[in-house]
Protein backbone atom coordinates (compact mmCIF):
# COMPACT_ATOMS: atom_id res chain seq x y z
CA UNK A 1 0.00 0.00 0.00
CA UNK A 2 3.03 2.48 0.62
CA UNK A 3 5.02 2.34 -2.40
CA UNK A 4 8.81 2.96 -2.48
CA UNK A 5 10.71 4.03 -5.11
CA UNK A 6 14.29 3.58 -5.09
CA UNK A 7 17.00 6.07 -7.03
CA UNK A 8 20.83 7.07 -7.12
CA UNK A 9 22.02 3.91 -8.19
CA UNK A 10 24.22 2.95 -11.22
CA UNK A 11 28.35 1.99 -11.97
CA UNK A 12 31.24 3.68 -9.90
CA UNK A 13 35.09 2.29 -9.59
CA UNK A 14 36.10 0.74 -7.02
CA UNK A 15 37.10 3.19 -3.67
CA UNK A 16 33.88 5.68 -5.01
CA UNK A 17 31.20 6.72 -3.63
CA UNK A 18 27.52 6.59 -4.56
CA UNK A 19 24.49 7.74 -2.40
CA UNK A 20 20.84 5.57 -3.08
CA UNK A 21 17.39 7.00 -1.70
CA UNK A 22 14.80 5.65 -0.78
CA UNK A 23 11.10 7.55 -0.73
CA UNK A 24 7.74 6.37 0.15
CA UNK A 25 4.76 8.07 -0.54
CA UNK A 26 2.44 9.32 1.81
CA UNK A 27 2.63 9.35 5.69
CA UNK A 28 3.81 6.50 7.27
CA UNK A 29 3.31 7.09 10.79
CA UNK A 30 5.74 8.16 13.80
CA UNK A 31 6.61 4.55 14.50
CA UNK A 32 8.57 2.70 12.01
CA UNK A 33 12.13 1.49 10.57
CA UNK A 34 13.54 1.80 7.21
CA UNK A 35 16.49 0.04 6.08
CA UNK A 36 18.46 -1.05 3.29
CA UNK A 37 19.07 -5.06 1.99
CA UNK A 38 21.13 -7.15 -0.52
CA UNK A 39 21.28 -10.22 -1.54
CA UNK A 40 23.51 -12.69 0.80
CA UNK A 41 25.21 -16.06 -0.07
CA UNK A 42 24.07 -17.68 3.45
CA UNK A 43 20.29 -15.86 3.17
CA UNK A 44 18.06 -14.23 0.67
CA UNK A 45 18.40 -10.70 1.99
CA UNK A 46 21.12 -9.49 4.15
CA UNK A 47 20.52 -5.96 6.39
CA UNK A 48 22.89 -3.59 5.25
CA UNK A 49 21.70 -0.85 7.51
CA UNK A 50 18.77 0.66 9.34
CA UNK A 51 17.74 3.76 11.07
CA UNK A 52 14.32 3.97 13.23
CA UNK A 53 12.27 7.20 12.96
CA UNK A 54 14.00 8.32 15.91
CA UNK A 55 17.71 8.35 14.35
CA UNK A 56 18.75 5.18 15.72
CA UNK A 57 21.22 3.05 13.40
CA UNK A 58 22.86 -0.04 12.72
CA UNK A 59 25.39 -1.47 10.54
CA UNK A 60 26.35 -4.51 9.41
CA UNK A 61 29.98 -5.40 10.01
CA UNK A 62 30.93 -5.17 6.49
CA UNK A 63 29.97 -1.89 5.56
CA UNK A 64 30.56 0.02 9.17
CA UNK A 65 32.62 2.64 8.62
CA UNK A 66 32.04 2.79 4.66
CA UNK A 67 27.84 3.46 4.55
CA UNK A 68 26.14 5.84 6.52
CA UNK A 69 22.56 5.88 6.70
CA UNK A 70 20.37 8.69 7.09
CA UNK A 71 16.40 9.76 6.51
CA UNK A 72 14.35 12.63 6.03
CA UNK A 73 11.27 12.59 7.99
CA UNK A 74 9.30 15.25 6.80
CA UNK A 75 9.72 13.74 2.82
CA UNK A 76 9.88 10.03 4.12
CA UNK A 77 12.91 9.33 2.47
CA UNK A 78 16.13 7.45 3.91
CA UNK A 79 19.37 7.43 2.33
CA UNK A 80 22.38 5.22 1.91
CA UNK A 81 25.73 7.36 1.53
CA UNK A 82 27.86 4.52 -0.02
CA UNK A 83 32.20 5.29 0.14
CA UNK A 84 34.92 3.34 -0.34
CA UNK A 85 32.89 0.97 -2.70
CA UNK A 86 34.33 -2.59 -3.17
CA UNK A 87 33.36 -4.53 -5.88
CA UNK A 88 31.66 -7.33 -3.31
CA UNK A 89 28.94 -3.97 -2.67
CA UNK A 90 27.90 -4.72 -5.87
CA UNK A 91 24.29 -5.92 -5.97
CA UNK A 92 20.71 -4.71 -5.59
CA UNK A 93 19.74 -2.58 -2.97
CA UNK A 94 16.37 -3.33 -1.71
CA UNK A 95 14.43 -0.37 0.41
CA UNK A 96 12.11 -1.88 3.49
CA UNK A 97 9.99 0.14 5.73
CA UNK A 98 8.08 -1.59 8.52
CA UNK A 99 5.28 0.84 9.40
CA UNK A 100 2.95 0.88 12.69
CA UNK A 101 -0.32 1.66 10.77
CA UNK A 102 -3.52 1.12 12.89
CA UNK A 103 -3.17 -1.81 14.35
CA UNK A 104 -0.68 -3.23 12.41
CA UNK A 105 2.98 -3.65 11.74
CA UNK A 106 3.18 -3.62 7.76
CA UNK A 107 6.00 -4.54 6.01
CA UNK A 108 7.00 -2.83 2.46
CA UNK A 109 10.02 -3.63 -0.06
CA UNK A 110 10.92 -1.52 -2.67
CA UNK A 111 11.76 -2.65 -6.25
CA UNK A 112 15.45 -2.61 -5.59
CA UNK A 113 18.11 -0.69 -7.74
CA UNK A 114 21.50 -1.74 -8.81
CA UNK A 115 24.96 -0.99 -7.69
CA UNK A 116 27.89 -1.78 -9.58
CA UNK A 117 31.39 -1.72 -8.27
CA UNK A 118 34.01 -2.17 -10.79
CA UNK A 119 37.21 -0.99 -12.91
Amino acid sequence: QVPLVESGGGLVQPGGSLRISCAASGSIGSLNVMAWYRPAPREERELVAQITAGGTTFYANSVKGRFTISRDNAESTVYLQMNSLKPEDTAVYYCRLIARQGFRTNDFWGQGIQVTVSS
